[in-house]
């Protein structure tokens, strides 16, 4: 068996991998036109979306992808073959994401920032925080990761509602609702937080009429994907008090380019795309399991819907 690594990482997932199953041959690289070479000898390839996606274009296919990134968007474009299967990574940001989103809650609620600008300006700020419990956290995208934010927040006190592309019931989710209900809920909400992976409907959901019904005291968090957020309503809403804060972790366009009006919006934090890196140990698991499946017939995890681009 002979698997493609492609992935700026490649050495550290070779390493992990040769360690764990050293039957497999392992062809690793980042470099676009190596990996080429050995393409059409690999029936399996590793690694991420966008470098693989080039392949793909060459003519190149694997019987079986296993994606590095939970997102896999690179891998959807119309000119793309969709006859392989496809596998993005499940099970391995959870605890990453809910310890990114805890920590910007306690940071709204403890008014961490607006302390630390008191301290440069030496002025004693003793305002008094307020407790996560009791607040309504609205989680838009309850797979994977959005039910393990809500686990993680539970116990918090802090009151879960989801959204998702269907009304179901879900613990530890009083409610899910269904995408149409969103702005109903979001208006109750004390922290708007988007984890929606990119598909057709979820873009620009987060625009002006949106924005417009939430409390002016609640926060939003985008970790999701940037094409979901209206960039310009967003900035306008800050501009005019429609909402306390936002935390942006993914944008439209990344780096975010110097002249966007993201770096300089009053009361939005960028994060630069840092809320839940793939960690290489947990991936190398989640392959290794998948690929013991995938030889021998059985169901993989985290599988892809091409037609539902997920």
């Amino acid at each position: 068996m002979r698997v493609l690594i492609g992935e700026t990482d490649h050495l550290t997932y070779a390493e992990l991998l040769s360690v764990a199953a050293p039957s497999v041959e392992l062809l690793g690289s980042a470099d676009p036109a190596e990996l080429a070479r050995h393409a059409a000898s690999c029936p399996v390839w590793l690694g991420q979306p966008d470098l693989l996606a080039g392949l793909l274009r060459q003519g190149h296919k694997p019987q079986w992808l296993q994606s590095t990134w939970a997102g896999i968007t690179p891998l959807l474009a119309t000119d793309l073959p969709k006859d392989y299967l496809l596998t993005r990574a499940v099970g391995i940001f959870g605890q990453v994401m809910a310890e990114y989103v805890l920590c910007h809650l306690l940071a709204h609620e403890r008014a961490l920032f607006a302390q630390r600008a008191a301290q440069a300006q030496r002025h004693w700020d003793n305002r008094a925080p307020r407790s996560l419990a009791g607040r309504r956290a609205l989680i838009v995208g309850t797979g994977d990761i959005g039910v393990q934010v809500a686990q993680f927040l539970a116990p918090f006190g802090v009151e879960l509602v989801g959204v998702a592309s269907r009304a179901r019931v879900l613990a530890p989710f009083s409610e899910v609702a269904a995408l149409d209900g969103l702005p109903q809920l979001a208006a109750t909400a004390d922290y708007l937080i988007n984890l929606l992976p990119d598909t057709p409907v979820t873009r620009d959901l987060f625009d002006a009429a949106l924005f417009a019904v939430l409390k002016p005291s609640a926060l939003f968090i985008n970790a999701g994907r940037g094409v979901a957020v209206v960039d310009a309503d967003l900035v306008r809403a800050l501009e005019q008090g429609q909402l306390a804060g936002a935390v942006i972790d993914v944008c439209r366009q990344e780096p975010l380019p110097t002249a966007h009006p993201f770096w300089h919006a009053p009361r939005l934090l960028l994060t630069g795309h840092s809320s839940a890196p793939t960690e290489p140990r947990l991936l190398a698991q989640l392959f290794l399991d998948n690929l013991a499946n995938w030889r021998s017939g059985r169901a993989v995890r985290g599988g892809v819907d091409f037609s539902r681009g997920y």
